[in-house]
């Protein structure tokens, strides 16, 4: 009787030292950033207006509401402030869970859930034009940058810096830069808005791979979009893709060359306010490989939407890799991959017979 009294007694005693040794739960406060900041510093801490914010909420909010609002669940608008905070920052998920109010596992778990919410919105934001209208509308803004006649897109590739994804195919990441990336395809129009992306291809990959990879040459190839695309020298003219021409002799080539410098640095700029937009994808994302994929287009589309809604850009400096930093050897020998091709130089030189010709 006494040996179990005190067995007992040692089990009461266990199950305190448990509950004192057991950290207490802590809630802390979820602010609503839409009433704390005014519209200026809305943006510069969330890199997107109000108005956008709730557009942008109003169009995932189904897909990123709790089961249930009970035990203090975290609501579609903290989820969001999340996700955008880590867009603005690049910081470490624990500042942006002590930022929304929230543990680093919930942080870490949200960002994701919503960056994927908005990633599948793609198809509703990034496009080719649909119609004949907007098609002329595109051709016609293209050209009044630089009278360069039926383009449609300007094409290239921009490096969006990750961590090691370690094993053994990890330097297959590594970039002729030296550090690790995804190389990221993009075609833009003349107002900066993203009309195709590709955002899965290792930072060893070259741009030529990457295109001749993709479904948009595919729909170039038969006939699906018409008109030219704009590439620099790293990519093999053909007939619906013009590349510059290393050496100009004529005034005509001159004149061509000149145009298509002009009028390619759209997508140069796109890059720059993408990056300036969303400071991430400079900074680098620090994130398991699979979800990278998700934030990079996730931060095409919001790019789109913010320029839908005529955002202003935050007003901070921009930074130093964000303007023309990535593949921008335009005319290098050392940058061009591919001989031209008979059909795509018969194009080109036809171009320049033809159009630029006649500008002289």
């Amino acid at each position: 009787m006494y040996r179990r009294i005190l067995f007992d007694d040692d089990n009461e005693n266990d199950d305190e030292v448990i509950a004192m040794q057991r950290r207490p739960k802590i809630f802390y406060e979820r602010v609503n950033y839409i009433e704390l900041y005014d519209d200026h510093d809305f943006i510069n801490r969330f890199r997107l207006s109000k108005a956008t914010f709730t557009t942008i909420l109003r169009s995932i909010e189904h897909e990123i509401s709790p089961p249930s609002t009970r035990n203090r669940a975290i609501l579609p608008p903290t989820k969001l402030y999340m996700m955008l905070s880590y867009l603005a920052t690049g910081s470490f998920l624990l500042c942006v869970a002590d930022f929304a109010g929230v543990s680093e596992s919930s942080a870490c778990r949200y960002v994701h859930q919503v960056c994927r919410a908005i990633a599948r919105q793609r198809p509703n934001f990034i496009s080719f034009p649909s119609n004949d209208i907007d098609e002329k509308r595109v051709i016609n803004g293209f050209y009044s940058l630089s009278r360069f006649p039926r383009v449609v897109g300007a094409v290239d590739c921009t490096h969006i810096k990750i961590q090691s994804p370690g094993g053994d195919n990890a330097e297959i990441f590594r970039n002729r830069k030296g550090w690790f990336s995804i190389n990221t395809q993009c075609i833009c129009n003349p107002w900066l808005k993203i009309m195709d992306i590709v955002a899965r291809w290792p930072g060893s990959c070259h741009d030529q791979i990457i295109f001749d990879n993709s479904n948009v040459k595919h729909k170039f190839e038969t006939g699906v979009i018409k008109g030219y695309l704009l590439g620099d020298g790293g990519y093999e003219v053909k007939p619906y893709l013009m590349t510059p021409l290393l050496n100009p002799t004529t005034r005509s080539q001159q004149l061509y060359n000149e145009s298509h410098i002009r009028t390619r640095n759209v997508i140069e700029r796109c890059f720059g306010v993408l990056k300036r937009r969303f400071p991430v994808l400079s900074k680098g994302l620090t994130v398991e490989l699979n979800n990278t994929q998700a934030i990079i287009v996730a931060c095409a589309v919001l790019h789109n939407i913010c320029l839908d809604m005529h955002d202003e850009l935050p007003d901070d400096e921009p930074m130093e890799n964000n303007l023309n930093n990535d593949v921008n050897l335009y005319l290098r020998e050392d940058h061009i991959v591919n001989l031209p091709g008979t059909r795509g130089r018969q194009e080109r030189d036809r171009l320049v017979n033809d159009h630029f010709a006649m500008l002289q």
